[in-house]
């Protein structure tokens, strides 16, 4: 068990230093794990690492979905669903098309269906490694909605499409329109599980004795409940992902706790930071095996194919985004849409960002080795080569480029956002003028004789009249001095706690209140 357990634990802290080396160098971190892992597997007396694509799909990608559902805006996603949706779906089988057309014409060996099975592997773009460098890139907010609202739907019709071409080169046949009902059920139902699931979790949250721990056990559960149960009759597990946490997440203050939802936060932001992590450094790890597997193809070969069908994807995926545009421009005259003038510097962002990843790698390798028959499954081994190839192409160039290209585009927000910390001083006030009515329309009385509420109020008014830093230089005498004040608060509760007539759980207590205190103050500020 410990020999099984170490290595596990090696990479987990290999990963740490790597990610510190890529915050360090200023690039995204799934660029340098893959590169570290790739690099790490070349070492001698290394032991070969083999992924388990059921180890991707039941133990990764069901947490990394909810994760990404929970957090996305609704409100965005609504505003950009047309785009948002014909990017995850129609873009998704454009290139699907074109590749297995591309790859019939210049892979020996390649038929339709194999083409259409490569297409369908290596069409998804991977939102963690671009909204990961978008974090550190000002980019009007349309774009990450639009990328992270993609990769929300784009994965369930790439392995959709996966799913038919499977059948396709197992069977020698394929009925179109028998496949594009399939494809419709499968969507329809794998949404309808997925918020079925979903209120069945919301009643168990809101309606039973549910504390922290046990919602925060909950929530880990979720996913995986809302995946097997889909898949389990053949739907889409990835679009139950997906419903059910964006359902559970619209409703969450009605179910959730204070508690639950501060605490729950941090366990998911450490559990989604595991799980990427291990997964893109996988991916690195992982190329002996491939290349060992390629049998007849030789490696320089099997490295053309992958540039070139690396190029296919990329060129596709720009015109498609920007003949998006351009229907935009054309649809705007008949329906109402969310921007009928969108130009060409978004759909530019748009299109290099498509970045592969992991559901790539992990659905070419559920390839079968045998078909039904007993037959080797044909071309496995360079199908497996090609993604390897497109996903350590994509990231890498596309990755490391991709600041230079939004740079180079300088797209102005189109929705002229407040800068965050306008938009921070803007709302605040609001907040606090409303808090303030609702005090003097509802308690005045009682505020009058109360010095608790009393505070309260010169709290909000103290609020009400505070300016961001970014227009009072006093503010940072503020933030200094109140973060030294938090700093001796601490040692002070430290060396009151050695005394033996101190109650220990007091001390942990308002030590955690400081805690959430600075807290608050780093958020609020930026720091």
């Amino acid at each position: 068990m410990i020999e099984i357990v170490i290595p596990y634990i090696a990479i987990i802290i290999v990963i740490l230093f790597l990610v510190m080396l890529a915050q360090k160098l200023k690039i995204a971190y799934p660029i340098v794990l893959v590169v570290g892992g790739l690099a790490i597997s070349l070492l001698p007396g290394l032991p070969v690492i083999s992924i388990n694509p059921e180890l991707i799909f039941i133990i990764f990608l069901p947490p990394l979905l909810y994760e990404a559902a929970w957090y996305t805006s609704w409100k965005d996603f609504w505003r950009w669903r047309r785009v948002i949706t014909s990017f995850a779906f129609l873009i998704v089988l454009l290139t699907s098309l074109v590749i297995a057309l591309v790859s019939q014409m210049i892979i020996p060996g390649f038929t339709l269906a194999l083409g259409l099975l490569l297409g369908g592997i290596v069409s998804p773009p991977d939102a963690v490694s671009a909204t990961s460098i978008l974090k550190t890139i000002k980019v009007p907010k349309r774009i990450t909605a639009i990328l992270e609202g993609e990769s929300l739907l784009n994965d369930a019709s790439s392995l959709i499409v996966f799913r038919f071409a499977i059948i396709a080169v197992s069977t020698g046949s394929f009925v179109f329109h028998e496949a594009a009902l399939s494809f419709v059920i499968v969507v329809l139902m794998g949404v309808l599980i997925g918020i079925a699931v979903g209120l069945v979790y919301f009643a168990v949250h809101k309606w039973m004795p549910t504390d922290p721990n046990i919602d925060i056990i909950l929530t880990l559960t979720a996913p995986y409940v809302m995946y097997i149960t889909a898949e389990h009759f053949h739907f889409s597990g990835v679009l139950a992902v997906v419903s059910g946490g964006l359902f559970l997440s619209s409703k969450s203050h009605l179910f959730l706790s204070h508690s639950s939802r501060l605490r729950g936060a941090n366990v998911w932001s450490a559990f989604g930071f595991v799980l990427n992590g291990l997964v893109f450094m996988l991916i690195g790890l992982e190329l002996p095996v491939i290349v060992n597997q390629l049998g007849n193809v030789s490696l320089g070969a099997a490295i053309g194919y992958g540039v070139l069908i690396t190029l296919v994807l990329i060129v596709t995926r720009i015109l498609s985004t920007l003949g998006a545009s351009v229907f935009t421009v054309f649809i705007s005259r008949y329906i109402t849409t969310a921007d009928n003038r969108p130009g060409w510097k978004g759909p530019i962002i748009i299109g290099w960002a498509g970045m592969r990843g992991v559901v790539s790698l992990a659905a070419a390798l559920s390839i079968p080795a045998y078909m039904g028959n007993g037959v080797p499954f044909p071309q496995r081994n360079l199908i497996l080569f090609i993604t390897f190839t497109v996903i350590l192409l994509t990231l890498v160039v596309q990755g490391i480029s991709l600041p230079y290209v939004i740079k180079w585009v300088n797209m102005s927000d189109p929705d002229n956002h407040l800068p965050e910390s306008e938009e921070d001083s803007r709302i605040r006030k609001m907040l606090a003028e409303h808090s303030m009515q609702y005090l003097d329309a509802n308690h005045s009385e009682r505020v009058k004789v109360s010095p608790g509420l009393q505070q309260i109020r010169a709290r909000l008014e103290n609020d009400l009249a505070f300016e961001h830093p970014q227009y009072d230089h006093q503010a940072k005498d503020y933030q200094d001095v109140y973060l030294q004040l938090l700093i001796k608060q601490r040692l002070f509760l430290t060396a009151l706690n050695k005394e033996q007539d101190t109650d220990e759980d007091v001390i942990r207590k308002l030590q955690g209140l400081i805690d959430l205190e600075e807290e608050k103050l780093r958020v609020r500020f930026d720091l």
